[in-house]
């Protein structure tokens, strides 16, 4: 009986103690309730409470009392953690500290605010975009031929470039006011996303000046006179941007660049004037071969003391404006990327510049880390996931045409397990790719610049199409590989390397921004604490740190909290108010995992503190868990604002299915790999009490929506309004898109047809005679006879593979034997 009693007066205390972190008492109500209930229960309960009891209260009186609080918590803690934490450089500190945050925010917090996320205003198209996708893109796409572009003309045809330069193409991102279009993120993504879906050279092409650029620089630290000078001739196609940052010593860790600039007297136009003389060797630097002016970072160097302050010798990363035709700037030659876009080497030996040259002039001297940082994160979310998304656009609409047209073993090959295993990821991937692609964008339409959602896109987006592409190339086999002007794959996935290496390489962002920027950008408390260890003036400082440290302690037990009750529920019921009886459950679970997440990410920051930082592995998981989040709600508010037609749903829930799965299964790495295992083990007893809580995608889902791949289906018809599409027989797209939609109009003749020939019902050696003899026998009329034929010219057109001369110059004629002489 004792022991009965002491059990229920443990639990009594421990459910007190929930329900005073889950209703975010204040500390002296909470400290109240504390004491009343282990006097309480030690009452009427038995004395034995107590031993569970006087420590809630001795804990209860120290929170009470500010001194004790202080002298026995804070203070050692704030010494603790200042030894603990290690340097940080400037340059890291800037990486780290650049950018705003958005809804990532609220997912990392683990509260997320489903009221704050319906009143984003989901993005759109105004009528000038719309019109100018229709238009100029339209005709733009027209003009472009990749395979020709690739191994003929190494460069896009001259009459492509004008068309871009004349028609604003390269100042999308630019004013009204100084000449641009001044379009929308989201529109910028749909207009390079189509422009990818004919041709990657072209894409990449308008992307570079519309991303991390001279443009965009300017447009936010430029002068005016900066502004004035250079501006309109970037939005009229009259100046041709680059922007040199890597080196060979320097690509990811481009903070140590070695090209210097340092500060002296020199001439310019007859005048002495101030300035620096800058060495500099830039490697890959896309538009460089082309540019006619050039964004350039180094590193500022003042030995003399001539900007005004005798005892700073190093400024640090400073961005300044050269034309190409400042003497002593060399530019011309090229990389070879991979694929025939402009990109090559900036150098130069002594070159002067005067000092206003620098992006925002003198003043900015220094400056040029974070404005990198700061641009980067708007671009990185725009450019590169708008041609991801144009490859799972692209493969969901000729990769499954393929799997449907293709036959082996007399059945079309999308009917196989093996390949819509292949195939549902495609679909559910190119639904994810859009959702993702606009909820981004609706972020990025607000203003601010969010890093960490944008190298959120950046890494999961690329490595989707990674993916994707892989699936296609499987799916297609034999025909994917053979290149020349029918492979509709083979170039896209060359393009690979390019999307997942710049811009941020993949491995560094997911091993070390995502989840280390996103610790600073989106935690409730970490950075001031931070910036707080690592101040100068201790005393201050703990008198700053002692309230902040106790706020954040009751962030985490909040956030423990609401895991345990989750854990046990299954998650909150609050949700969207678009919510439906499908997406509901889904809330939930994010609602829980968000939670866990905090949970969890507090417990590696508060255990590993800076040794996080070389925990690539850990991090990475994190990275994935909050990512993943990201992904999931984008995907609900897809759908939605989509059709909730049966078809978008099964999309919707196989992409749901696959992205919180991996949120589960991130949880549980890390777990597993945390070097604290008395933590992890019960962290994770926290959060999932019962276990895995979410099963991989069933077999029986993947292949519902590998099906809807192989017909005509509402997302099916959207993608087709976001690509270059077209069903010209003669086209690389067309060819095999007008294929699949022959085969549709006649699928229920040539399925009737072919079984029956199958079971040898027809006599004849070639196909043409056997459907002769199906006439003759009445099994179809003449009408139908002629639709079959026409339909099996086409489909053996769509499976052949180009033919060259033996030195694979020249492409040979192919021959039809089902065609008609």
């Amino acid at each position: 009986m004792t022991l009965l009693l002491i059990l229920l007066s443990l639990l009594i205390q421990f459910v007190m103690l929930w329900a005073v972190f889950y209703f975010e008492l204040n500390r002296t109500i909470g400290s109240i309730v504390s004491i009343v209930t282990a006097i309480l229960c030690s009452v009427l309960i038995t004395p034995w409470s107590l031993l569970v009891g006087i420590p809630i209260i001795l804990m209860s009186v120290i929170l009470l009392i500010p001194a004790l609080r202080e002298a026995l918590i804070s203070r050692p803690a704030f010494d603790v953690l200042s030894k603990a934490m290690p340097s940080m450089s400037s340059t890291e500190r800037e990486a780290l500290d650049a950018g705003t945050s958005w809804w990532e925010k609220e997912l990392f917090m683990g509260a997320p605010d489903w009221h704050k996320f319906d009143e984003y205003p989901y993005p759109k198209l105004s009528e000038e975009e719309q019109s100018f996708l229709d238009n100029e893109v339209q005709q733009l796409c027209s003009m472009l031929d990749e395979w020709k572009i690739h191994h003929q003309d190494k460069d896009l045809p001259p009459e492509v470039w004008q068309f871009i330069k004349d028609n604003g193409f390269l100042g999308l991102i630019i004013p009204k006011s100084f000449g641009g279009k001044e379009f929308t993120p989201f529109a910028q993504s749909r207009i390079m996303s189509k422009i990818a879906s004919r041709s990657l050279t072209a894409a990449v092409s308008c992307m570079v000046p519309n991303s991390l650029g001279p443009g965009e620089l300017l447009l936010h630290y430029g002068t005016t006179e900066q502004k004035q000078r250079y501006l309109p001739g970037l939005a009229d196609g009259t100046e041709i941007p680059c922007f040199g940052l890597t080196s060979p010593e320097a690509g990811s860790d481009a903070g140590a660049i070695p090209d210097t600039g340092v500060v002296c007297y020199g001439n310019y136009q007859g005048q002495e004037v101030l300035g620096l003389k800058m060495n500099f060797s830039k490697r890959w630097i896309t538009l460089a071969p082309i540019a006619t002016v050039i964004g350039l970072a180094f590193k500022l160097y003042d030995p003399d003391g001539l900007l005004g302050d005798k005892s700073k010798y190093e400024y640090g990363i400073t961005c300044a404006l050269i034309p190409s035709s400042h003497e002593g700037i060399k530019i011309g030659a090229r990389h070879n990327p991979g694929a025939p876009f402009m990109n090559g080497t900036v150098e130069g030996n002594d070159v002067f510049i005067p000092i206003d040259w620098i992006i925002g002039g003198q003043e900015n001297a220094g400056k040029g880390w974070r404005m990198l940082m700061e641009c980067l994160g708007v671009g990185r979310g725009i450019s590169l996931p708008a041609l991801a998304t144009a490859a799972g656009e692209m493969s969901y609409l000729l990769v499954g045409a393929f799997a449907s047209v293709r036959q082996q073993f007399k059945v079309s090959v999308g009917h196989f397990e093996g390949v819509q295993e292949a195939t549902s990821d495609i679909a559910s991937d190119a639904y994810m790719l859009e959702a993702f692609r606009y909820l981004v964008t609706c972020g990025l339409n607000q203003g601010g610049t969010p890093a960490v959602m944008t190298a959120m896109a950046k890494y999961y987006a690329t490595e989707t199409m990674r993916k994707v592409i892989n699936h296609g190339m499987d799916v297609v086999g034999g025909r994917a590989i053979q290149l020349g002007p029918r492979n509709f794959l083979a170039l896209t996935y060359q393009s690979i390397p390019v999307a997942i290496t710049v811009e941020g390489a993949n491995i560094l962002t997911r091993s070390l921004m995502i989840f280390g920027q996103g610790s600073m950008r989106c935690h409730p408390y970490l950075f001031e604490e931070l910036q707080l260890l690592q101040s100068e003036d201790k005393q201050a400082a703990l008198k700053q740190f002692n309230p902040l440290l106790f706020k954040h302690l009751a962030y985490t037990f909040n956030r423990a909290a609401k895991a345990v009750a989750f854990g046990f529920t299954g998650g909150s019921d609050q949700a969207s108010k678009q919510a439906d009886d499908f997406s509901k459950p889904y809330y939930a679970l994010i609602n829980r995992l968000s939670a866990d997440f905090a949970l969890t990410a507090d417990m590696a920051l508060g255990l590993l503190a800076g040794d996080l930082k070389r925990k690539e592995m850990l991090s990475g998981r994190l990275a994935d868990i909050h990512a993943h989040l990201f992904i999931a709600t984008a995907i609900l508010k897809f759908y939605e604002h989509g059709q909730r037609t049966d078809a978008e749903k099964k999309h919707a829930e196989l992409a749901l299915n696959k992205a919180l799965y991996n949120v589960q299964e991130a949880f549980y790495g890390f777990y597993e790999n945390f070097p604290v295992k008395i933590a992890a083990w019960l962290v994770k007893l926290i959060c999932f009490p019962f276990g895995r809580p979410i099963e991989k995608p069933s077999d029986q889902l993947k292949q519902e929506v590998a099906q809807l791949l192989l017909r005509e289906n509402p997302f099916r018809a959207d993608l087709k309004k976001h690509v270059y599409y077209t069903t010209e027989a003669d086209d690389v797209m067309g060819r095999m898109e007008s294929t699949f939609q022959m085969l549709l109009e006649v699928q229920p003749l040539w399925d009737k047809f072919k079984k029956a020939e199958s079971k040898d019902q027809f006599k004849g050696l070639v196909f043409e005679e056997r459907v002769a003899n199906a006439v003759e026998l009445g099994f179809i009329n003449s009408t139908e006879a002629e639709q079959i034929l026409q339909y099996n010219v086409k489909r053996y057109d769509s499976m052949l593979t180009d033919i060259f001369d033996e030195h694979l110059e020249h492409d040979l004629p192919l021959e039809n034997p089902h065609l008609k002489s």
